[in-house]
């Protein structure tokens, strides 16, 4: 009698933890579900009972012709799911026809679910002409304090004609990265063109998986005719659920956690399982991991032509030592011819290994240098009419080997998009700056032939020079001077007591970088437009002064040439807001990135940052709002003020807000910029020379009528950081 109660007993408590772990229904055994083509594994289900949460509930829907899951809370058809924590699914795209200026649409919001857009599978893609797309934070209650998560914007080709779809370039399609732990978004559309818009003309924009984008895609542009996409979805078990998972942390598995914040900041404790090293399966069930059967595959215990036994065990697997001495004796005998005849075969083809070898060698630095364009720079070099034979080198690949110590990691200065850059020393001891270039598109060769050619005759004191190339290497080299005390950025937020910055050498440096810009623009035998000053790309040498550096991204015009027409390529924070919009880069473009680089050297203040308040992240905007507001000594550096008369400040400040100005036509030239700042520094080395005091006031006085003229027309809405409604709109605040 007692043994039959203590039976009912434990069946009694067997079904009880049975139900509470969520397995209760007796069709729920823990195996997977199946709804069409796709998988449904635990923690997720089809059945009540057979998942986790509601919501990893799925829906299997039949009337749609064959059965498709979908996730019950946030009806999105689900295309497979992986228990390593992702989840694609058919995601909406957002179309607009016609096309209007300005569009918004919300996501589907996965806030207070489980699922979170993945950042590494996922990218976010716009496709038209003329658009700014990029996606921002969804709280509608309070749309100043929006967030911006990634964007991007495409051009048309020309005359409104786009690409064939084949990449995804900028040319009619964009693509862009998004944040991490993104669970909501709107998506905001701009048009960047004031041209006349076809009701035809549709504008896409939407989140992708970017694996089947890239890869199954063989016309982007198919998207379009797609009312759903695939999108890759990260999912993690929130904390408080812990109990229900009936595998996680056993001998064959581990739940690993981690605390998860949504893009609203709001936080919450998650986890996810795995199955331990040697065993495969779900590592939500109990027992669902089960040992990988490693001696399935015949290699594991393999050695030349022999194969020894080879023992699978829990979570591994061992090869069994051969005892039988027959096989010992095999193997010596094999070994021993083996070792001779590799012995014969190695003295008798390392002759030949060394001349093939040798050859081949040639042969592929023969290749490189005709790819890299060798053969036409030495006749460029050669040509009568470029005397630069006696100055620029053409090295080869052993000599900078040997100068760089093979490419030292430790000989690093500094990487940017452009390359890496290696300190170096040369066999007669002279100290060089080597930039290992990225890969060159061999449609791009001559011009960057004739970009060589071009910084080859470069030759003023400001300017960093080039010494040579080597063209016999898979990546183009090329050798400058070297520059020893690092960039302006380092000079100015890094502490230097030795030397401080003073504002005589932040006036002078100022000085020397415009007259290295005005030669560029005017006095060099073809223009050069820099296209990317920074004072990142501003050298300091022994002396502390200004030698202008990285032309990368630089271009040569014609003489009678205005404008350039290229992909936008810049930093923001520098970048000219009208060349944002056009597209079209001129001098005064360059004068832009100079007037902030003018205010950098004033404030002390870097050109974005996000410790200012969101109207004055942008230093360009930050000086603007303060002459404005009459604050214009609060935010000046202290040492600046400490060094420097109010006059000097004053005039220094109002150059660069004409710099600065949204009209590019009312801006300077840098030659009119390194006159004035010449003439303020005059004044500051003879200032009891009346002549010379005179000379300054009458610049000074010059400079504050011209802003005066155009300070009411073009900067009367840069409290907003954004020109009139009539024109178009510069993203000062990006």
């Amino acid at each position: 009698m007692d043994m039959t109660v203590g039976m009912v007993f434990l069946l009694w408590s067997m079904n009880v933890f049975i139900e509470a772990v969520g397995l209760g229904n007796s069709s729920c055994s823990g195996a997977a579900a199946v709804c069409g083509n796709v998988t449904i594994p635990y923690p997720f289900g089809i059945k009540p009972g057979c998942y986790i949460d509601d919501s990893f509930a799925i829906d299997c829907n039949n009337t749609l012709g064959s059965p498709k899951p979908f996730l019950r809370r946030l009806d999105l058809e689900v295309l497979d799911i992986s228990l390593e924590g992702t989840l694609r699914v058919n995601y909406p795209t957002t179309p607009w026809c016609p096309k209007s200026e300005i569009e918004n649409a919300t996501s589907v919001s996965l806030a207070s679910s489980p699922f979170v857009f993945s950042k590494l599978r996922n990218i976010f893609v716009a496709m038209g002409c003329d658009n700014l797309a990029y996606l921002q934070s969804d709280d509608s209650s309070n749309s100043s304090l929006r967030i911006i998560y990634g964007g991007c914007m495409s051009v048309c080709e020309k005359d409104g004609i786009q690409s064939n779809g084949s990449s995804c370039n900028g040319i009619g399609c964009c693509k862009t990265t998004i944040a991490s732990d993104l669970d909501g978004f709107t998506t905001r559309i701009e048009s960047t063109s004031a041209s006349f818009k076809r009701t035809e003309d549709c504008i896409y924009a939407s989140l992708v998986d970017q694996k089947w984008f890239e890869e199954n895609l063989t016309n982007h542009f198919e998207v379009r005719k797609m009312s759903h996409v695939p999108v890759v979805l990260n999912w993690e078990i929130n904390a408080n659920l812990s109990s229900r998972v009936m595998g996680g942390d056993s001998s064959h598995s581990t739940c690993q956690f981690a605390n998860r914040s949504s893009s609203l900041g709001n936080m919450s404790s998650t986890f996810t399982c795995s199955c331990n090293s040697g065993f495969e399966g779900n590592p939500y069930l109990v027992d669902g991991c089960h040992d990988i059967d490693e001696c399935a595959n015949l290699e594991v215990c393999s050695f030349y032509n022999l194969r020894y036994p080879c023992v699978n065990v829990l979570g591994g697997y061992y090869c069994d030592p051969i005892s039988d001495h027959k096989s010992h004796s095999k193997i010596i005998i094999i070994g021993i011819s083996t070792g001779f005849g590799l012995l014969f075969l190695f003295i008798g083809g390392w002759w030949s290994y060394k001349v093939v070898k040798k050859r081949k060698n040639i042969k592929r630095k023969e290749k490189f240098f005709k790819r890299n364009g060798g053969l036409l720079l030495q006749q460029q070099l050669s040509s009568s009419e470029v005397a630069v034979e006696k100055t620029t080198k053409l090295f080869n690949s052993k000599e900078l080997e040997k100068a760089t110590d093979n490419f030292n990691v430790n000989r690093i200065l500094g990487q940017g998009g452009q390359g890496t850059v290696y300190k170096g020393m040369l066999i007669d001891g002279k100290i060089v700056a080597v930039k290992k270039s990225k890969v060159i598109d061999e449609g791009k060769i001559e011009e960057f032939v004739n970009e060589v050619v071009i910084l080859s005759q470069i030759n003023h004191r400001n300017v960093v020079k080039l010494l040579g190339c080597c063209l016999e290497t898979e990546i183009p080299l090329l050798v400058y001077e070297f520059i020893p005390n690092g960039t302006l950025s380092q000079y100015l937020y890094d502490q230097n007591e030795e030397f401080p910055a003073t504002w005589d050498m932040r006036l002078r440096i100022a000085t020397e970088v415009a007259g290295a810009l005005f030669y560029l623009h005017s006095a060099a035998s073809t223009p050069i437009y820099h296209r990317d000053i920074k004072t990142t790309n501003i050298l300091l040498d022994d002396k502390y002064r200004a030698k202008v550096a990285d032309f990368g991204t630089s271009r040569s015009i014609a003489v009678d040439q205005t404008h350039l027409t290229t992909v936008v390529q810049g930093t923001f924070g520098y970048l000219d807001p009208e060349y944002f919009q056009s597209s079209q880069f001129t001098e005064k473009s360059d004068v832009y990135s100079f007037g902030v680089v003018l205010v950098e050297l004033l404030t002390g203040e870097k050109a974005i940052s996000s410790t200012r308040t969101k109207e004055c992240k942008s230093l360009a905007t930050y000086l603007i709002h303060s002459m404005e507001e009459n604050n214009l000594f609060d935010i000046i550096d202290a040492r600046v003020m400490k060094d420097a008369k109010q006059e000097e400040i004053i005039a220094v400040a109002n150059l660069a807000k004409m710099c600065l100005n949204l009209n590019r036509k009312e801006r300077p030239t840098m030659k009119e910029v390194a006159k004035q700042l010449e003439a303020i520094q005059t004044s500051q080395k003879t200032p009891n020379v009346q002549q010379n005091y005179e000379e300054v006031e009458y610049v000074r006085t010059e400079m504050y009528e011209q802003w005066d003229d155009v300070s009411t027309s073009t900067m009367s809405g840069a409290d907003s950081g954004l020109a009139s409604s009539s024109g178009p709109r510069p993203l000062l605040y990006f």
